[in-house]
This record gives C-alpha cells, sequence and structure tokens, in this order.
C-alpha cells in the first residue's frame, strides 16, 4: 500500500514514471481507446470541500480505466452532520474502496487519514497545506508544453499563502533544477517552509511584489486565486483581492515561448481575453489531470 499525501513521497524517478504512463493513457482519456484495467475496482471519493476539476477528474480517471466510483461532495447527506469523525469516516470508507481521495479544509486531514485507513489514501488538498496530484497533472503540463522539466524559471503570482498547489508545485520543481520567482501582496507570501526548502536547493529566484519585475525572463507564469474562503478576515480579502490581473499588455512583454498556467478556479486574475492567446494553457493544463490520475490510480490499484 502507498499513500500520496505529499510531493515530498514522490522521488524524481517516481514522478517522471508517472508522466510516462500518463503519456501511455493519453488515447484512453480523450475517448479515442478503451479499458478495463481498472475493472472490478472501486475508488471513493470524499470531498469535505467543493471541488470541480479535481473530482470530476478522479472520477472520469477511475471510470474511463473501467473502475466504479463512490462518494460524497460535501458533507450534508452524510453523518458528519450527525458529528462523526474523520477517523471513523475513513475507518468506514476504506472498507468499500480499493482507494480514497480525500479534499478537507483542515491542514494534515490526509495524513491523518493515513492512520484509519485500509486502502492507499489520495490527498486531494488539506487546507493550504499540499495538493500533490495536482502538482504532477502540471508538471505534466509543463513537459508537454516546453519539451523539458529542467533549467526554467518559473514565476509564481497571487495567493502563495494560502494557495496549496504553488506550496507542492515549487518543491517539485526545485528537484528539478528550476528558478522559482515568486510574487505575491504583502502577507500573502510563500510559507517559510517552502522558501527555506528552494534556498536549501538553490532554487530561489526574486521575491518581489509586482509579475513586470520577472516577466522578461519568465517561460512559465503560474497564477493563482486569491483564496477568499482561507481568509479570516473579509477587510483583508478585499484589500489584496484584484490586485494583480495577466492581461495581453503583461504578456507581451514576456519571451516568445512564455506560457500562462493555473489551476483554477479563476475569479479576475487572467482577463477572459487572455484565453485566446497561444500563451494560455490552463485549460489544457485541466484536462491533463485525467491522464495523470488515470496513470496514478492504475499504479497504487495493481493495474499493470
Amino acid at each position: 500500500m502507498r499513500h500520496v499525501i505529499s510531493v515530498h513521497d514522490f522521488t524524481v524517478q517516481e514522478i517522471v514514471d508517472v508522466l510516462d504512463r500518463a503519456v501511455d493513457m493519453l488515447p484512453i482519456a480523450r475517448g479515442e481507446d478503451s479499458s478495463d484495467l481498472l475493472k472490478g475496482k472501486v475508488l471513493a471519493c470524499i470531498f469535505f470541500e467543493p471541488s470541480t476539476r479535481t473530482r470530476l477528474s478522479f472520477e472520469t480517471a477511475m471510470l474511463r480505466l473501467g473502475g466504479g466510483v463512490i462518494g460524497f461532495a460535501g458533507t450534508e447527506a452524510t453523518s458528519v452532520v450527525k458529528g462523526e469523525t474523520l477517523a471513523d469516516t475513513i475507518r468506514m470508507v476504506s472498507g468499500y474502496a480499493d482507494a480514497v481521495v480525500l479534499r478537507h479544509p483542515r491542514e494534515g486531514a490526509a495524513k491523518l487519514a493515513t492512520e484509519f485507513s485500509a486502502v492507499p489514501v489520495l490527498n486531494a488538498g488539506d487546507g493550504a497545506g499540499q495538493h500533490p496530484t495536482q502538482t504532477l497533472l502540471d508538471l505534466f503540463t509543463i513537459r508537454a508544453e516546453m519539451g523539458r522539466l529542467e533549467g526554467l524559471n518559473i514565476s509564481m503570482v497571487g495567493d502563495l499563502r494560502y494557495g496549496r498547489t504553488v506550496h507542492s508545485l515549487a518543491i517539485a520543481l526545485a528537484k528539478f533544477g528550476n528558478t522559482i520567482n515568486l510574487v505575491a501582496p504583502e502577507g500573502l507570501e510563500m510559507p517559510a517552509e517552502v522558501t527555506t526548502y528552494l534556498k536549501s536547493m538553490g532554487r530561489l529566484g526574486t521575491i518581489c511584489r509586482s509579475p513586470e519585475e520577472v516577466i522578461s525572463s519568465t517561460d512559465i507564469l503560474y497564477a493563482t486565486r486569491i483564496q477568499k474562503e482561507r481568509f479570516p478576515d473579509l477587510v483583508e480579502y478585499e484589500r489584496v483581492a484584484g490586485m494583480y490581473r495577466v492581461d495581453p499588455d503583461l504578456l507581451s512583454r514576456g519571451p516568445d515561448n512564455l506560457i500562462v498556467m493555473h489551476p483554477l478556479p479563476r475569479v479576475n486574475e487572467i482577463t477572459p481575453e487572455v484565453d485566446k492567446m497561444p500563451q494560455a494553457k490552463y485549460f489544457e493544463q485541466a484536462f491533463n489531470g485525467v491522464p495523470v490520475r488515470m496513470a496514478l490510480l492504475s499504479m497504487l490499484m495493481g493495474g499493470e
């Protein structure tokens, strides 16, 4: 049994192995081919927080491989509203399924779940913690679009404090030898443990407040939404909401081969005009969650 809780759970070679298998999964993910690789297997998707892409791509991945899916999206119709603990929920659900995908508002919840689960647990986001499967699909997208995973200059822009996707991705990109620039408003800087790791790897680039300061040397602009739901004070959210906007003018100052990524959903940090530009890769990025999660599920659940 192998749990997927943090990007630290993977070596560089293991990440490459997942991405290579995801390439093989592309025809099945697109519906051009079919598979019964996980026929008879059941995936439990239990989401204590809202989700569109992560939940649906996990479910699609399992169905494309011939397996079944159970679970819930929101706790209103579950025993959680009666006071059932996470530990008991996990004990129960892991008896029904061959793997559990968990999203939870509390950081550390996925790690806790591994103590009570009889099957592999995959972290689909734990509060402001990590989102390792998002990192894998991000890396898949980068490799597909840039042709490599090494020697790139990545600028992460937006809410780096609460945006869990950038926590995992920054660590993974450092492992591959890339330079990471951090662009965030005051108070929403990358957590110290991540910046300390980047420094220890010699991969920390520029730390600044404005994307204009780094755009000219940026290969990948990774924008993130200001995470309104994580703010304890709405006044603080209003102070920074809409501070950054990726628009055609900003992108015109970057290299010709620059790409724009975003874990979605977006609010107003990328203007609609960017959608039609060749730099925009965030919808391809969202689709890539299907083959990558197909690869990961097949490797965790015994499909060859």
